[in-house]
């Protein structure tokens, strides 16, 4: 499998960024770090490893990107317009940058596990042009969770729960998520109440719209580590790669 670092500059960040890829063909898939993590922390956990043999196959290249957690969402005790500017900085970074830079000018598949998810459920419901699927493993949806009774614009535009459940049925976005895949699953275990209350959440918001999403709650010995997203990462991509996906509710 063919890996390489890069490291270059972003105008949106103002700072040096960082970002690995794995393969060179196939389906891209942009890789979000679960919170506060960085770009090597799918290398690191073993899910590159559980991925290897689809890369290696052709079916699909893997673009791990950075985050910035730490200054935005974590800061919990921080000004809360000055944490949402800057993560909304790095939000054009991806979007403005890395993505134009990666995509061969093609939609990519987006996923990640915990805050992750929760990343990749954010640009793909905010920008669903970019993307032609979704993978989320115990994703957060709300951004409450981290901005206790915001009342800012921009917290909104980047809380999927609230901006998705404002939406009609007639928006042009939601008919850009027509025909995308689309899965999100939840453990049922430790560590898990949280984000799948969340998950519970955005299946009741998304059902006004009549999409075709799988939504898979895994067992209450599914907890919120790497041990059952390896497996869950294996069974999803496997699924896309082969061609099994099931007709979703």
């Amino acid at each position: 499998m063919k890996i390489e670092y890069h490291k270059t500059w972003s105008e949106n960040l103002n700072r040096e960024v960082e970002y690995k890829t794995y393969g060179v063909c196939g389906r891209g898939v942009l890789v979000f770090p679960s919170q506060d993590q960085r770009f090597y922390e799918w290398e690191d956990n073993g899910m590159i490893e559980v991925m290897a043999p689809m890369i290696e196959a052709g079916e699909f290249h893997l673009i791990c990107c950075d985050s910035i957690d730490a200054e935005t969402w974590s800061l919990t005790e921080g000004d809360y317009n000055e944490r949402i500017t800057l993560h909304e900085k790095w939000f054009k970074y991806i979007t403005d940058e890395l993505i134009p830079a990666v995509n061969n000018g093609k939609k990519l598949l987006v996923t990640g596990c915990s805050m992750g998810g929760y990343h990749a459920g954010n640009f793909f419901f905010r920008r669903p042009e970019l993307f032609d699927g979704i993978i989320s493993l115990s994703g957060l949806f709300h951004a409450d969770y981290f901005f206790p009774n915001y009342d800012n614009n921009l917290i909104y535009n980047n809380s999927p729960l609230d901006f998705l459940k404002d939406l009609s049925e007639r928006n042009i976005k939601v008919g850009l998520y027509q025909n995308k895949t689309m899965i999100f699953c939840c453990g049922q275990g430790n560590y898990e109440r949280v984000t799948g209350s969340s998950t519970n959440r955005l299946k009741d918001v998304l059902t006004k719209f009549n999409l075709n999403v799988w939504f898979d709650i895994w067992g209450k010995d599914v907890s919120h580590d790497f041990y059952w997203w390896r497996r869950q990462a294996k069974y999803f991509f496997e699924k896309i790669a082969y061609g099994s996906l099931p007709k979703a509710a």
